[in-house]
């Protein structure tokens, strides 16, 4: 995990990747987002797709509801950033749509474009 804070606008926002999963279940949610609190101050985080268990964007599973929730519980505003061109769920995509129009979690094609979720040009 390589994690490294950006900051704009007076905005601080950990970009948080890795090649390993970090994101299996509640747990490992919790445990991830502490860690990155703890090390950075970072209320504001960015995370690669690829650091997140495929059953997350399984919307049957509960998983991304219980986590999601218990981040906007916390404080936690997440963007996840990724190639989401093969996800054919539409529950998914309706529930990417939705997350993007919020202010809390987003789910972004680049990193760029997750970063200026929190930077305010989106």
């Amino acid at each position: 995990m390589k994690t490294e804070v950006v900051r704009k606008n007076n905005i601080d926002v950990a970009v948080v990747t890795s090649e390993e999963l970090l994101i299996t279940d509640v747990p490992s949610a919790l445990d991830f987002v502490m860690t990155v609190k703890y090390e950075t101050g970072c209320t504001n985080i960015v995370l690669n797709k690829e650091a997140v268990a495929k059953d997350f964007f399984v919307l049957s599973t509960c998983m991304a509801g219980e986590i999601l929730q218990k981040f906007v519980n916390y404080g936690i505003r997440l963007a996840i950033y990724g190639d989401f061109s093969k996800e054919t769920s539409k529950p998914l995509k309706d529930f990417m749509y939705e997350s993007n129009k919020g202010k809390d979690i987003y789910f972004q094609p680049s990193l760029s474009l997750a970063l200026d979720k929190f930077f305010g040009n989106a």
